[in-house]
């Protein structure tokens, strides 16, 4: 994918923020320092665009990215960070939620992962609420640079099967590290987006 010109649009709380562009819009979830940001980074060749954290909880708001005026990555506030209030995690579903739920130009949310360990609930959760709107589920294992190659396959395995996923589905893994799986989510996207 041959990118030139990308900007974050605006970080958005509320529908009234969001971008009035026509554009299709791919969003990424995913819990607290599963790397979205990273991916985000690697994904559109740029060190520092998304900004990163040591420290998860750090997103608090919807990141519209655009893309040569063709596509929104659009970067979800992270879940199932526990330093954060009862009151700051129901802001925060709200704002997925709604976003999910109202926001037209949606062409598909993928969900993001740490192929490092065993999806959790939270995960379980948001991948049945991805599949509530979509025919299928996308599903991307970061961090893939950490685990011995020999082991990788058993850990995919169990995103697989904790997931549920099918042969219908997709599930690519994929490091920030060392840009192992992006060409292959670039074409899921393209092909979700109908982009050449």
């Amino acid at each position: 994918m041959n990118i030139h010109n990308v900007n974050l649009t605006i970080s958005a709380v509320s529908p009234k923020q969001y971008p009035e562009n026509s554009f299709p819009d791919i969003a990424f979830a995913g819990r607290s320092n599963v790397g979205k940001s990273s991916f985000i980074n690697k994904m559109l060749n740029r060190k520092s665009l998304a900004r990163t954290s040591s420290k998860p909880g750090k997103t608090a708001t919807i990141n519209f990215y655009n893309i040569d005026n063709t596509l929104n990555f659009v970067d979800l506030p992270g879940y199932g960070y526990a330093q954060v209030s009862k009151e700051e995690k129901k802001k925060w579903a709200t704002m997925i939620e709604t976003y999910l739920s109202t926001r037209p130009t949606l062409s598909f949310t993928v969900l993001l992962v740490d192929a490092r360990h065993k999806p959790t609930q939270d995960d379980i959760t948001m991948l049945d609420f991805i599949r509530s709107q979509h025919s299928f589920a996308f599903v991307i294992a970061t961090k893939c640079d950490k685990i011995a190659k020999t082991k990788l396959n058993s850990h995919l395995d169990e995103i697989y099967y904790t997931l549920n996923l099918t042969d219908d589905d997709i599930l690519i893994p994929f490091s920030a590290e060392t840009g192992f799986g992006v060409e292959e989510c670039w074409e899921a996207i393209k092909e979700l987006c109908n982009i050449e």
